[in-house]
C-alpha cells in the first residue's frame, strides 16, 4: 500500500523537522522546504496529496502557495498552518480552497487527526465523483440494448426529450425497461449531478405513502418524533421516478397534480408550501386511459403525464434482441465460466413469448448458469415453461394430466401464462380474465418464477 505523500512548508527549521518527523512516525511519506517557492517547485516535480503551508512565509505567502497548487491540481488536500493571532487568515485561506488549519502550537494529535480528515473527506469526494461517472456511463443510451427499428425509435424519442425538462410517461409491460429508460433520461440531463430518486408506488403501505412523498412535520401523526424530508424534497435538482403510477391512490393523484403544476409541496401536518425544483418521470404497466374511465385515475393528471409518452414494445415484439441480451447476462452472471449456448436452448428461448420480459429472461440466465454443470447451456437447465408449450397441460376448459402426474403450481403456472398471452401481457385484463385481484396475480407470477 502507497504511502501518502505530504509536502511540508514552513521557514521555522526547529518546527518543519519536528513536524516532518511526527508525520513520518505516522507513515506519512514527507518532503520538505523552506521557501514557498521552493515548496511550489518541488510540488510541480511530484505527485502530493497535500500540501500543509505556514501563512507567514518569506516573499511567497501561504496564500499564494494555496493558490498555485490548487491551480496545478485542485484535488490536492491543502492545510494552512498559522499562529493565534491570524486565525482570521486562516479562515479567509479556507474560503480560497484549503480544506483545514492549524493553530501554532499544535500537538502531534491534532496534526494526525486535521490530515486525516481533510484527507479522508477528499477520498470520500473523489470516490462520490467516480461513482457518478460510472453511472452516468453506465446509464448512457449506447448501453441500452437495442437491435430492433422499435427500440431504437424509443431510445431516439428518450435522447430527445433528455435534455428537457419535460414530464415523461413510460408505458410498458413489467420487465420491459421501464426504470433503465428514466436513468438513461436523467443521466444524460443537466440534472445528472443532482440526485435520482426511485419510488415504487405499490410497494409503499397506504399508511405511509403520502409522508414517503411529501415528508411529514414533527407531532403531525404518532410516531412522528421529527421533521422528515420526503421523496420529492429529496429529489431537489435533480429527478425524482414514480413507477407503477397507475397505482397511487385519488388522493394521492390530486396532490401530485399540484406539484406538477405548481411546482410545490406541502408536508403532511405542514402549512407552507415547499417550492421545488424538480423534473417529474413516471411509470406504469397499467392502461391509464381505461382506469381513468372507469374513474379510478384522474384525467386531468393523465392528460399532465402524457404529454411526452414513451411506449417501450415488450419482448415479444423484438425477439431479434433476445441471443444480444443473452450475452449481455452471461456476461453478468457467468463471466469466468464462458459459457455458450447449445443451438436447440436457443430455439427454444428464441420460440418463447417471455410475458415477463427482461427480467423474466434475466432470471431464466442466472438460474440456467446455476444449474449448468458444462460449458454449454442446455433446454433441461431451463425454467420449465420453456421446455413445456400451455397446451401440453390446459386445453380449452380442460386440464390434460400426464401420466406421470404434474404439480399444482405447474397447473396454475400454465394457467398465468395463458391468460398473461391472451392479453399480450396487459396483468390487469389477465387478472379480470382469471377471476383474481391484480395483486393475487402479480404475487402468483413472481412466486412461481414467471417474473
Amino acid at each position: 500500500m502507497r504511502h501518502k505523500r505530504i509536502l511540508l512548508i514552513d521557514d521555522d527549521q526547529s518546527l518543519l523537522q519536528v513536524t516532518a518527523h511526527h508525520l513520518q512516525r505516522s507513515g506519512y511519506d514527507v518532503t520538505t522546504a523552506a521557501t514557498g517557492e521552493d515548496g511550489l517547485e518541488k510540488f510541480k516535480q511530484g505527485s502530493f496529496d497535500a500540501v500543509l503551508t505556514d501563512l507567514a512565509l518569506p516573499k511567497m505567502n501561504g496564500i499564494e502557495v494555496l493558490e498555485n497548487v490548487k491551480h496545478l491540481n485542485h484535488d490536492v488536500v491543502a492545510i494552512i498552518i498559522t499562529a493565534f493571532g491570524t486565525v482570521e487568515n486562516a479562515v479567509e485561506a479556507c474560503s480560497l480552497g484549503a480544506d483545514d488549519y492549524l493553530t501554532k502550537p499544535f500537538s502531534r494529535e491534532q496534526l494526525r487527526f486535521v490530515l486525516e480528515k481533510a484527507l479522508r473527506l477528499r477520498s470520500l469526494q473523489l470516490e462520490n465523483v467516480q461513482l457518478k461517472g460510472q453511472l452516468q456511463e453506465k446509464y448512457t443510451f449506447s448501453n441500452i440494448i437495442a437491435k430492433s427499428s422499435k427500440m431504437q425509435a424509443v431510445l431516439k424519442t428518450a435522447g430527445s426529450v433528455a435534455q428537457s425538462d419535460v414530464t415523461v410517461l413510460i408505458l410498458g409491460d413489467s420487465g420491459t425497461g421501464k426504470e433503465l429508460v428514466a436513468r438513461a433520461i436523467h443521466y444524460n440531463s443537466p440534472r445528472k449531478e443532482r440526485a435520482f430518486i426511485t419510488v415504487n408506488c405499490p410497494s409503499i403501505p397506504d399508511t405511509l405513502l403520502e409522508s414517503e412523498l411529501f415528508g411529514h412535520v414533527k407531532g403531525s401523526f404518532t410516531g412522528a418524533t421529527k421533521d422528515r424530508r420526503g421523496k420529492f424534497e429529496q429529489a431537489e435538482g435533480g429527478t425524482i421516478f414514480l413507477d407503477e403510477i397507475g397505482d397511487l391512490k385519488p388522493e394521492l393523484q390530486a396532490k401530485l397534480l399540484r406539484v406538477l403544476q405548481e411546482k410545490e409541496i406541502e408536508r403532511v401536518g405542514g402549512d407552507k408550501p415547499i417550492k421545488l425544483d424538480i423534473r417529474i418521470l413516471a411509470a406504469t404497466n397499467q392502461d391509464l386511459e381505461a382506469r381513468v374511465k372507469e374513474g379510478l385515475f384522474r384525467e386531468d393528471l393523465f392528460y399532465r403525464l402524457t404529454v411526452l409518452p414513451i411506449v417501450i414494445p415488450p419482448l415479444r415484439q423484438r425477439k431479434e434482441e433476445i441471443p444480444f441480451l443473452i450475452d449481455h447476462f452471461l456476461v453478468k452472471y457467468a463471466e469466468e465460466k464462458h459459457l455458450r449456448v447449445a443451438e436447440d436452448t436457443m430455439h427454444l428461448m428464441m420460440s418463447y413469448d417471455w410475458p415477463g420480459n427482461i427480467r423474466e429472461l434475466e432470471n431464466a440466465i442466472e438460474r440456467a448458469v446455476i444449474l449448468t454443470k458444462s460449458d454449454t447451456i442446455t433446454p433441461d437447465v431451463l425454467p420449465p415453461q420453456l421446455n413445456a408449450t400451455p397446451t401440453e397441460i390446459v386445453e380449452g376448459n380442460s386440464i390434460r394430466i400426464p401420466d406421470e402426474g404434474i404439480s399444482l403450481d405447474e397447473i396454475e403456472r400454465q394457467c398465468l401464462l395463458i391468460a398473461l398471452n391472451k392479453f399480450d401481457g396487459n396483468q390487469t385484463r389477465a387478472a379480470k380474465f382469471l377471476s383474481i385481484p391484480r395483486h393475487v396475480l402479480l404475487y402468483r407470477v413472481k412466486k412461481l418464477g414467471i417474473l
